[in-house]
Parts: structure tokens; C-alpha cells; sequence
């Protein structure tokens, strides 16, 4: 989502230049960035302070001559390093209380700004500016030749359309469609001779094999369990390849938005309204229960019926829905 902001300021100043310092794994969203010129790898993790680590590494980019850092988390550590590297504008949001340490001090109105994104590009204008009506959405772009390399590693071919499921989600399981749920879309799609791949880290492992157990033992042959195999530049890149995604609300969500695939986004103790999938090609399915969103990792009632009560024919209505508007597209084209 930060590359709202990215956009946002070659959009003001085309000939800026963009790098990136933040955790090492991010590497690959970076490098399909068009405007970020490079990733700049983080070597604290969320919640390390080491103050002398922080320190060195504001005494080195010290040396590359950065004009502004506009820094995106909250907490007070995180404005340390650009402090120590002596930039000469330090741009963000009040947070942790950061007196001193940022000299563009700027005090959120969560009420005029309740998107993450608005949040973000507010940054890249000056201090009390109106933001624009409408917003740059993330546009990722996928290596091809990494595409094509993912495909031969991972045995996969694209005689079939293709259907990514992304089951799982790292917040907990209050935000996890159920996999039986997932597993009667993957059937509906390979009856109608489709391929599924499913995408995850090592954690959505299981999640995965239980769905692919619950296809039919003729159709297993077209699913494909990705989760745990690939890196995130081979997740990427094989996304772009999909013609519908079906997601929880997580990172993989946002990134199949950001490819522009057509999307379908099961929200359960969450909610669209803080960070929603950014893709006009996206539908939202989500629950009118009076307790969702509850906003908690796990059910506090103990039943996720925000979730359970979401049924596969409202996700496969919505994905039909996703292929009208394309075929719209193509006529008008």
C-alpha cells in the first residue's frame, strides 16, 4: 500500500528518487516497483531497538545525501534513523510522540483520513494541502522471465485458466474463510475445467493440503499446492498469471490487487474500511453480523460465523460478476 505514496510523488516531481529502507523480505515488492530505484534492507525486526544498529545505519545513508525521509510507522524508534542520518526534512506523523526527531511534524485526523493509503499520500504533499478526490492504486509489475522460470520450477502450465486461492492469513484465524468453504470453489472451478494453484507461507501448509484433500480424487491432478514452496518474488510473479483470486484479508490479497487480478475478498473480524483491496476488478463479500468486525485474532463468541456464514455460491456469484465487467471491457475496448 505504500506505493500509494510512491506514485503519489513521481506524480509531483518526476525526476525524484525513491529508495526504500525496510525489512529484507520486502526486497521483491520493492523491485516491481517502477518508482523505487532500491530497496534499502532494514536489519531490526518489529520491536528491536538497538540503539547503536540504528545509529550506524543513519551515519551511512548520512553519505548518500537524502534531501527528505518521509517515514510511514508511527513508533518513536522508527525515526531515529533518519534523524541520525542528518536528512535535512523529516516527514511523518506525530505517533510516539516525535518531537525533535521529525521537523515536518504532522497531527493525523483519523476522521478525515480513515484510509491507510490516504495516510500514506497525505505525506507526500506539504503540510495542510487537500488531498486529491481520487487515489493512485498499487501497480505491480510482474517479471516475466521470472514467470516463466516459476513455471517450469514448479511444474505448471497455462492450458487451463487459472484460479489462485490465498487461504491463509497471518493475523489469526478470525480473519480465515473456512477450507471447506475454499475447497468448494476449487471443486466448482475444476468441474468447469480450470487448474487451481494455492498460494501461502510454510504456516498455510496444512490449510492448503486440507483442500486440496477435499477435491475429488479425478480433478487433483489441476491443484496445485504452492504454500510453502515459493519464494515471494515466485508468488508474485505466478499471481500475475491467474485469471481469479479468491483471498482472505491478507498481504497476498493486497498484492493480487496491486497485479490487477480479477478479486474476490472474504472479510470476517476485519473490515474494508481501513484497508481495502485496492483494484477496481475487486468484490467484497463479507458478513452483516452485529459483532464482525470484532477486529480480535480469534472469534471472542467462539463460532467465526462471520465467516462460516459466507457461503461458496456468494464468493463464485461475485467471481461471475468480476467476469461480466471484463467481458464489458473488452467490447468497449
Amino acid at each position: 500500500m505504500a506505493q500509494t505514496l510512491f506514485i503519489t510523488l513521481k506524480q509531483q516531481c518526476p525526476s525524484a528518487v525513491i529508495d526504500v529502507l525496510a525489512p529484507a523480505w520486502s526486497r521483491p515488492l520493492l523491485a516491481r516497483m517502477p518508482e523505487v530505484r532500491q530497496g534499502l534492507d532494514m536489519p531490526l525486526g518489529h520491536g528491536s531497538l538497538n540503539l547503536s544498529v540504528r545509529r550506524r545505519l543513519g551515519q551511512q545513508l548520512s553519505a548518500v545525501g537524502y534531501d527528505q525521509a518521509i517515514i510511514l510507522p508511527n513508533s518513536f524508534k522508527s525515526a531515529l534513523i533518519p534523524f541520525w542520518a542528518g536528512i535535512p526534512r523529516r516527514t511523518g506523523w506525530r505517533g510516539e510522540m516525535r518531537y525533535g526527531l521529525l521537523n515536518d511534524l504532522r497531527i493525523l485526523d483519523k476522521t478525515a483520513l480513515p484510509l491507510m493509503i490516504q495516510r500514506f499520500i497525505a505525506l507526500g504533499y506539504p503540510k495542510g494541502s487537500v488531498l486529491p478526490e481520487s487515489y493512485p492504486a498499487p501497480a505491480l509489475v510482474a517479471d516475466s522471465d521470472n514467470a516463466k522460470q516459476a513455471l517450469k520450477t514448479f511444474n505448471l502450465s497455462l492450458d487451463r485458466p487459472v484460479l489462485g486461492l490465498c487461504p491463509g492469513a497471518e493475523f489469526g484465524p478470525a480473519k480465515r474463510w473456512p477450507e471447506q468453504h475454499f475447497a468448494a470453489i476449487a471443486n466448482e472451478r475444476l468441474g468447469q475445467g480450470w487448474q487451481v494453484w494455492l498460494f501461502g507461507s510454510q504456516k498455510d501448509e496444512t490449510v492448503c493440503k486440507n483442500i486440496v484433500q477435499q477435491v475429488s480424487r479425478e480433478r487433483q491432478a489441476n491443484i496445485h499446492n504452492l504454500a510453502g514452496k515459493t519464494q515471494l518474488a515466485d508468488a508474485i510473479d505466478l499471481l500475475s498469471l491467474s485469471d481469479e483470486v479468491v483471498s482472505n484479508d491478507s498481504g497476498l490479497m493486497h498484492i493480487a490487487a496491486a497485479l490487477n487480478r480479477n478479486l474476490v475478498v472474504v472479510y470476517g473480524s476485519t473490515s474494508p474500511g481501513f484497508t481495502p483491496p485496492l483494484n477496481p476488478n475487486s468484490v467484497i463479500v463479507q458478513s452483516t453480523l452485529p459483532c464482525s468486525p470484532c477486529f480480535q485474532r480469534t472469534c471472542p463468541q467462539q463460532h467465526t460465523d462471520c465467516l462460516k456464514q459466507l457461503s461458496p455460491a456468494q464468493v463464485l456469484t461475485a467471481l461471475e460478476q468480476l467476469a461480466g465487467r471484463s467481458i464489458v471491457r473488452e467490447m468497449t475496448a
